[in-house]
């Protein structure tokens, strides 16, 4: 079946507003958050309107029928990343959280060694710093090369008998790198430690499957994957979620309490402490089924061609320069680039002027930043309702920027 951008475009009615009276909007800002469509935004509302109440303790109709609609949710998000035991799937409040959930988690102390990379996301970064301050390891990373890729020659260097958790990001917000998950797992896993993914990038793009990746954990966020705000996702291998002690202590995540102590429910409830993102699980649970009705590998096919022509286009652009992968292989639709002699905040107000909404700033990337000496730069990133027509006007809005900078 033909991957219908149009028709796809009329379920997100944000795509048909003006940003002021005749400058339609043109939405390349999909890395910072995606726009949601109506299934999503009427499953929030029907939620609300009919079955608002709290879950899991009460037995009355609406308890029931919310209770079903948020675990409902868990088993959705389960098939999406064919986790084997919905029970793995834990809903947290977006990736931060659970990659500080398992920052503050997972077994190790002084001697003991994290590594992340150059590329994370500051999510996927300053909790493992902070760790390491907690509990006396140390930091170590993997470098970059000049293209914008992983220095593989880093792994030997830097992975060691020492190492207790490998952290890095799936799919890079600024650089779009799609790195291989595979190659640096494997090397993880010749030492014996555990091995995080930030797939917050990659999950909403080209779909993932946890028992493909052989990997511990996994974080990715709602808001992304044209869900809501508020609800992220850490999926962990059932037996080591198990053997890990909480995280937020309170309500549902305990077994018995008593004065002297308590002890913990089983999973997912002993990392679901209070009450959780209900109506946000539900609006996850409606994006995951709006995005398995259009189909990941067609989503992945389609930003993959709008990726090349965007690459291509942005070419003609005097004095652009790309940070990250020049071409489309092993890489995603995030594309972040500098103009010559024009800082990214002019060039993101200008082209607002004209209707495209783009990123500006070091993207909660400053390390990657700072490698490719750039302090910040802009950023366009395409979704599954993205066009060729979008990446025109953000090519025809940049050279209004130019023209801006040269009269």
């Amino acid at each position: 079946m033909t991957y219908d951008v149009a028709r796809i475009r009329k379920d997100f009615p944000i795509l048909d507003r003006e940003v002021r009276p005749g400058v339609p909007l043109v939405y390349l800002d999909n890395a910072a958050t995606s726009q949601k469509p109506h299934a999503v935004l009427d499953a929030m509302r029907d939620y609300y309107e009919q079955s608002n109440a709290n879950v899991h303790r009460g037995i009355h109709t609406l308890a029931e029928e919310a209770t079903a609609l948020y675990e409902g949710a868990r088993d959705k998000v389960a098939r999406f990343i064919n986790a084997p035991d919905p029970r793995e799937v834990i809903f947290t409040k977006n990736s931060s959280e659970a990659l500080n959930l398992l920052a503050h988690t997972l077994p190790f102390g002084p001697g003991d060694e994290i590594v992340v990379t150059e590329m994370e996301h500051h999510s996927n970064l300053v909790p493992w710093q902070l760790a390491c301050a907690r509990t006396g390891a140390t930091l170590r990373w993997v470098g970059l090369t000049d293209e914008g890729r992983l220095n593989l020659a880093d792994l030997d260097r830097v992975i060691t008998a020492r190492t207790k958790v490998v952290a890095f990001v799936h799919q890079s917000n600024l650089l779009g790198t799609v790195n291989p998950v595979d190659v640096v797992a494997a090397k993880a896993r010749s030492v014996g430690a555990y091995v995080v993914l930030d797939a917050s990038q990659s999950v909403p793009h080209m779909g993932i499957d946890v028992q493909a990746l052989d990997v511990d954990a996994v974080a990715f966020t709602g808001h992304k994957m044209c869900g809501p705000t508020g609800i992220g996702v850490l999926w962990g291998r059932f037996d080591l979620l198990d053997e890990l002690p909480p995280f937020l202590g309170g309500g549902e995540m305990i077994d018995e309490v008593t004065m002297a102590g308590s002890t913990w429910a089983q999973l997912p409830h002993k990392y679901e402490a209070g009450t959780p993102p209900i109506a946000e699980a539900v609006g996850l649970g409606a994006a995951v089924d709006y995005l398995t009705e259009l189909g990941m590998p067609a989503i992945r096919a389609h930003e993959h061609d709008l990726t090349v022509y965007a690459l291509e286009r942005l070419q003609d652009v005097e004095g652009l320069r790309i940070i990250g992968p020049t071409t489309a292989d092993d890489r995603g639709g995030a594309i972040s680039f500098a103009l010559a002699g024009i800082h990214p905040h002019d060039v993101g107000q200008l082209l607002d002027e004209v209707g495209v909404a783009v990123r500006v700033g070091h993207h909660c990337a400053r390390p990657a930043c700072l490698r490719y000496g750039v302090p910040a730069t802009t950023r366009a990133s395409v979704h599954l309702y993205s066009s060729r027509t979008d990446i025109d006007a953000l090519v025809e809005g940049l050279t209004h920027v130019r023209a801006f900078f040269s009269s």
